[in-house]
């Protein structure tokens, strides 16, 4: 994120630190899993999580969010950052998005009444991807008019929170284009299926949609013409899965260098030795790239910039490519113990694999940063 902080974002980092330390920390992530509790997250922590604010950041006060720094995006940025470091569980960025995308374009109902409820806590995922590794909002879900309202069919990729939220934000393609529509997941039809995955500090799922009714009050926005709102919230998930990615980085490379210091081979640190050191420098050096080019994705979004999207879309693609690098790198170095079960090396490899694959994967973003510039 931003190299430096004013003093309120900083107040907004530590105190988000505290809490994820005293309420999440890593032990508590394996205890999950191992006790194979069906859930990521620890009882009351989305709702503690929304008591500081993390899930109102990019509301406008009048409808009862705000930031820190009036730049919500950025404060989002800064606690994204801070999870990742921390492998915090949790459907962060889809909650962020849908929040924003509520205040940007819902109803006067929804915000009244569902956009309260996702800010103190209430768990909602973001049904716009249709495979794993590209990005192609409403390719395998479907919108029909039906009398007094539409229904909605087909089934998503892979989407993160899927089992745990009550609400869905469904991008669906119909006759007149792309429109999003909020569904409950109780409704007859709604059929949510749990995927184990790579990532094991993280739920996700796919939603499959059997003819679901909705009714017009469910329409966020104009039917037919959410393709704005969508790329807006793309650039939105792009920057806080950036900024994550690169917090689980520096916490791992840093963990590899005090490794580096701490562990004595031949009477030297392995540190000193030359082999070492130019690999810890250039993983660095890819790192402190990372920071810059998430920080100029975040402010070019933040700011609706022109080039928003070509830059999230080159951070994107950017630590997609390095972050791979950058922990095959950290294991070399812890070699043998780096393999273990035990040892924590491998749970931010996970979470770096699986945030590539979000919202679009290097190789997809590359394609779309040739589309923007004509090539």
């Amino acid at each position: 994120m931003e190299l430096t902080l004013t003093d309120d974002q900083q107040l907004l980092r530590d105190t988000a630190t505290r809490f994820m330390d005293a309420t999440c920390p890593l032990e508590t992530v394996r205890q999950l899993f191992d006790e194979g509790a069906g859930t990521d997250l620890p009882q009351g922590y989305l709702r503690e999580a929304a008591e500081l604010g993390w899930f109102s950041l990019l509301v406008p006060e009048e409808l009862g969010g705000g930031s820190i720094s009036d730049e919500g995006l950025r404060d989002a940025a800064i606690v994204a950052e801070e999870r990742g470091k921390r492998l915090q569980p949790g459907p962060f960025v889809a909650m962020n998005v849908v929040a924003s995308a509520l205040a940007r374009g819902g109803t006067a109902s929804q915000r009244d009444s569902i956009l309260p409820a996702v800010m103190a806590g209430e768990a909602a995922a973001w049904v716009a991807n249709d495979a794993t590794g590209t990005w192609a909002p409403g390719a395998s879900i479907s919108a029909a008019a039906r009398e007094g309202g539409f229904a909605l069919s087909g089934t998503s990729g892979v989407i993160q929170g899927a089992n745990q939220a009550t609400r869905l934000l469904v991008v669906a393609a119909g006759p007149d284009g792309l429109s999003q529509y909020l569904v409950a997941t109780d409704l007859p039809g709604v059929v949510i299926h749990p995927l184990d995955s790579h990532d094991i500090t993280q739920r996700f799922g796919t939603v499959e949609l059997n003819e679901v009714h909705v009714g017009p009050e469910s329409l966020v926005g104009k039917s037919g013409e959410a393709t704005a709102d969508i790329e807006q919230q793309l650039q939105i998930a792009l920057v806080l899965s950036v900024a994550e990615t690169l917090g689980t980085l520096a916490a791992l490379f840093e963990m590899t260098r005090q490794y580096a210091v701490d562990r004595i081979a031949f009477g030297r640190p392995i540190g000193s030795y030359q082999g070492v050191k130019y690999q810890l420098a250039d993983m660095s050096l890819s790192i402190e790239a990372a920071h810059a080019i998430s920080a100029a994705a975040t402010k070019g979004v933040q700011g609706a910039y022109a080039d928003a999207g070509e830059v999230a879309s080159m951070a994107k693609a950017w630590l997609g490519d390095i972050g791979i690098d950058v922990a095959q790198g950290c294991f070399q170095i812890f070699a043998g113990i780096g393999y273990t079960w035990e040892h924590d090396l491998h749970l931010f490899l996970r979470r770096i694999t699986m945030n590539g694959l979000l919202f679009g994967q290097s190789e997809w973003h590359r394609e779309r940063i040739c589309a923007i510039q004509g090539l």
